[in-house]
C-alpha cells in the first residue's frame, strides 16, 4: 500500500512539473514556486476535508464533503472552525478545488485562480507564514500565473494544473509518517536542488546523512520533552525533520533561519508535511552572521538551544558584509572571522563562522552537529587551525565521521560530521573513517554515492560503543589528539599493520634463493642490454 501511494503521489508531482514544461517554465527559476505551490494548496485542501469529515457527520457521511460543507450556514462553519486544531488551516467553500474545477470556463480563471490562493494565505497569516528578521510576514501563497509570460495562456495554464489535481486525493497518505514524507520531499524538490536560488550552495542534506546526525544527538528511546531544536543555515529543513522525527513532533519546537527565498518557502512546506506548523513563525529568512533572529529575552545575546544542527555553506562570498560583521559582532567569533581572498572571493571558508555560532548557540547541556569540509579536521592555520583547537581543547568536540565522496548533489568536497557536547564530559573523542563505505548510483550525469542502511546501523553502533575496528574508527583521548596536533581525522590514528609469516629455515634459503636468481637475471639481461647500447652507438659515423 505504502507503495502505490508513493507511486502516485510522484506521479503527480511530474505531471505538475510536466504542465510547466508545456506553458514554458521547465527549468525556469520560478518553476519550483509553482510546484510547491500547487503541491501544498492540495496537500492543505485535502487535509482540511479528512480534518472536518471528523467534526460533522452530515460532511463525513455526504457523497462529497465539499458539497455538504458549502451548504454550512456561516455560524456553523465558525463553529467548525472554532473547534478545530490551529495547525489545520482555514479553508471557505471558494477555496476548495472543486469550486475552482466548476469556476473553469469563466475567461478570467487565471485571476481567479491566483485571488484564492491570495485569499487564502490572507485568512491563514496568522499561523501559516513565515517571516524575515525585519519581521515581515511572508504569507503561504502568492499569485502564481504571472510567470506565464503570455497573458493569453496564463487562464489555460491555471486550468491546466486544476485539472491535475482533481482526481488525486492525499488522504491515505494522511496515516504516513516521516520516512514517507521525507521520501516524497526529496523527490518533490530534487531538480531544484542547486545553488541557482541563493547564496547557499546546499538545500538538502541526504537523508542517510541527517538520519545519523540525529540518532547520534538524540539516541533512539530518549524520553524527551519540549526540547527546541535549531539550524542557523537550514536549507530546506532536512537535518531540522530529522532532529524533530527523533525526539517526537509534538515534543519540539523548531527555530530556524535561512538567507535564501528559495529555501524559506521549500521549509515551509517540509514543516507543514512533517507536522510542525506550530514552528513555522520561527522559521526565518535573513542573514544569520550578519542579523541573527533567535535571541534571549534580553534581545542582545544569542538564544541558547537543546540540539543545534547546520550544513552551512563552505565557501561563500559576503565581503559586502564581512568587516561590518567583524567591527560590530566580534564578541561571536571568538576564533575571528576569515579574510576575503584576493582573487576568488567566493572561496572564503564562510563555514569557520558557522561552527562558533552553533557552538555559541548551544545551551551548557546542548549538544550539536554540523557538515564540515573533510580539510578542517587537519587544519593547521588561519581561523580555521583557531576554531579547530578551541573546540579540542575545551572539550566540546567528541566526535567526527568522515563521509564518502560525492554524498551530496552539487559539490565534489568531501564532507565529515563533526559532533559537539557542551556539558563537556567526554572522556574521548571517536573518529570514525566511513570514506571507503556507500555504493555508486547514476543521478543524471552525475555520479553519486550513498550509505545502505546496514552502513549507516555500522557508524552509528560503533560510534555510540567508541570502537575500535581496524581502517575504520579509533576512540582517543584529548591529550593524544593534541599530540598529534589537534588532528581529527581517524586516519592519523589507525596502526601500521606489517604482516608476520612463520618460515622454516628450508623454506627461509628457498625464497632468498629464487629471489638472487631472479635479480641475477634482471642484472644479465640489464648489462646485455647496455653492451648492445655501446654497440648500436659505435655504428653510428659521421656524414
Amino acid at each position: 500500500m505504502d507503495l502505490q501511494i508513493k507511486e502516485k503521489t510522484i506521479s503527480l508531482i511530474d505531471s505538475l512539473k510536466s504542465t510547466c514544461q508545456t506553458y514554458g517554465m521547465g527549468n525556469d527559476g520560478n518553476e519550483y514556486k509553482i510546484i510547491t505551490q500547487v503541491f501544498l494548496y492540495k496537500y492543505l485542501n485535502d487535509k482540511f476535508g479528512y480534518e472536518i469529515k471528523k467534526l460533522d457527520k452530515r460532511i463525513a457521511t455526504a457523497e462529497k464533503w465539499e458539497i455538504a460543507y458549502s451548504e454550512l450556514s456561516e455560524d456553523d462553519r465558525e463553529d467548525l472552525f472554532d473547534t478545530m486544531n490551529p495547525d489545520i488551516p482555514r479553508l471557505n467553500p471558494e477555496h476548495l478545488i472543486s469550486h475552482l474545477w466548476n469556476q473553469q470556463a469563466k475567461g478570467d480563471f487565471d485571476l481567479i485562480f491566483d485571488q484564492t490562493m491570495i485569499d487564502i494565505a490572507d485568512k491563514n497569516i496568522d499561523i501559516f507564514s513565515t517571516q524575515t528578521t525585519q519581521n515581515t510576514k511572508i504569507p503561504l501563497f502568492e499569485k502564481l500565473t504571472q510567470y506565464v509570460t503570455d497573458e493569453a495562456q496564463r487562464a489555460p495554464f491555471a486550468r491546466a494544473l486544476v485539472d491535475k489535481l482533481v482526481n488525486f486525493s492525499f488522504e491515505e497518505t494522511f496515516l504516513e509518517h516521516y520516512d514517507f514524507f521525507a521520501a516524497i520531499f526529496e523527490y518533490l524538490i530534487k531538480d531544484y536542488n542547486t545553488a541557482g536560488g541563493g547564496k547557499y550552495a546546499e538545500y538538502y542534506t541526504p537523508h542517510a546523512i541527517a538520519t545519523i546526525m540525529a540518532r547520534l544527538l538524540v539516541g533512539d528511546d530518549a524520553d524527551l520533552h519540549n526540547i527546541e531544536c535549531y539550524d542557523p543555515s537550514a536549507g530546506t529543513g532536512t537535518l531540522l525533520m530529522a532532529l524533530g522525527h527523533q525526539i517526537g513532533e509534538d515534543r519540539c519546537t523548531i527555530f530556524a533561519q535561512d538567507i535564501s527565498q528559495r529555501s524559506n518557502k521549500m521549509l515551509k512546506l517540509n514543516l507543514i508535511l512533517n507536522g510542525l506548523v506550530s514552528s513555522l513563525d520561527h522559521a526565518i529568512q535573513g542573514d544569520t552572521l550578519v542579523a541573527p533572529y533567535h535571541k534571549s529575552d534580553d534581545g542582545q545575546t544569542l538564544r541558547q538551544f537543546d540540539f543545534v544542527v547546520s550544513n552551512p555553506p563552505f565557501k561563500m562570498d559576503f565581503s559586502d558584509t564581512r568587516d561590518d560583521i567583524e567591527k560590530k559582532y566580534s564578541a561571536r567569533f571568538w576564533a575571528g572571522i576569515p579574510k576575503v581572498p584576493a582573487k576568488k572571493k567566493e572561496s572564503m571558508a564562510i563555514y569557520t563562522c558557522f561552527i562558533q555560532h552553533v557552538v555559541n548557540s548551544l545551551k551548557k547541556t546542548g549538544k550539536g552537529a554540523i557538515v564540515v569540509p573533510t580539510g578542517f579536521l587537519t587544519a593547521k592555520s588561519s581561523v580555521e587551525g583557531t576554531v579547530l583547537k578551541k573546540l579540542v581543547e575545551d572539550h566540546i568536540v567528541y566526535g567526527a565521521v568522515s563521509m564518502p565522496s560525492n554524498v551530496f548533489a552539487n559539490t565534489g568536497t568531501n564532507v565529515s560530521v563533526l559532533f559537539f557536547d557542551n556539558s563537556r564530559t567526554a572522556d574521548k573523542v571517536v573518529l570514525i573513517d566511513a570514506s571507503k563505505l556507500g555504493e555508486e548510483y547514476k543521478d543524471g550525469n552525475n555520479q553519486k554515492r550513498r550509505l545502505r542502511p546496514e552502513e549507516i546501523e555500522k557508524i552509528i553502533t560503533t560510534f555510540r560503543n567508541k570502537e575500535a575496528v581496524d581502517d575504520f574508527s579509533v576512540a582517543v583521548t584529548y591529550e593524544e589528539i593534541i599530540a598529534k596536533k589537534y588532528s581529527l581525522a581517524a586516519g592519523q590514528y589507525f596502526d601500521v599493520k606489517i604482516e608476520y609469516v612463520e618460515l622454516t629455515q628450508e623454506e627461509f634459503e628457498a625464497k632468498m634463493s629464487a629471489f638472487k636468481t631472479e635479480l641475477q637475471s634482471f642484472f644479465d639481461e640489464g648489462n646485455a642490454l647496455q653492451a648492445e647500447i655501446m654497440k648500436q652507438l659505435g655504428k653510428v659515423k659521421y656524414e
